[in-house]
């Protein structure tokens, strides 16, 4: 009896792990004065349970706080390395460095639910 529990136990616990493979990791460089992500665009467009991942770079210290948007968090401040945050409620997100302000660095992180 217990053969054939273990035997469908595999599969099922094979999947649960696979799961959190489906979500995707988004990078945002942080600069001095700057947000940006590959390509330029100050947006950033996720699904929901994507991370979103700050790689810090430059010379001063920056940090990412949201300043309106469906769940707020903040950044320690940094030079360099990295933040993550797994966006897990949908919705539009004005974020900005507290050290720069919202007029020199800022950038709108847009959770989608599908």
């Amino acid at each position: 009896m217990r053969r054939p529990l273990i035997l469908l136990a595999v599969p099922v616990l094979l999947a649960a792990l696979a799961i959190p493979a489906l979500a995707a990791t988004r990078t945002v460089k942080v600069g001095d004065n700057y947000f940006v992500r590959s390509s330029g665009v100050p947006t950033v467009t996720v699904k929901k349970n994507d991370t979103v991942r700050w790689a810090f770079t430059g010379d001063r210290p920056h940090n990412v706080k949201v300043k309106s948007g469906p769940v707020k968090f903040t950044s320690p401040d940094k030079t360099s390395g990295v933040f993550r945050r797994k966006m897990t409620r949908a919705g539009t997100y004005v974020l900005y460095c507290t050290i720069h302000g919202q007029s020199d660095q800022s950038m709108k992180l847009r959770v989608r639910s599908k």
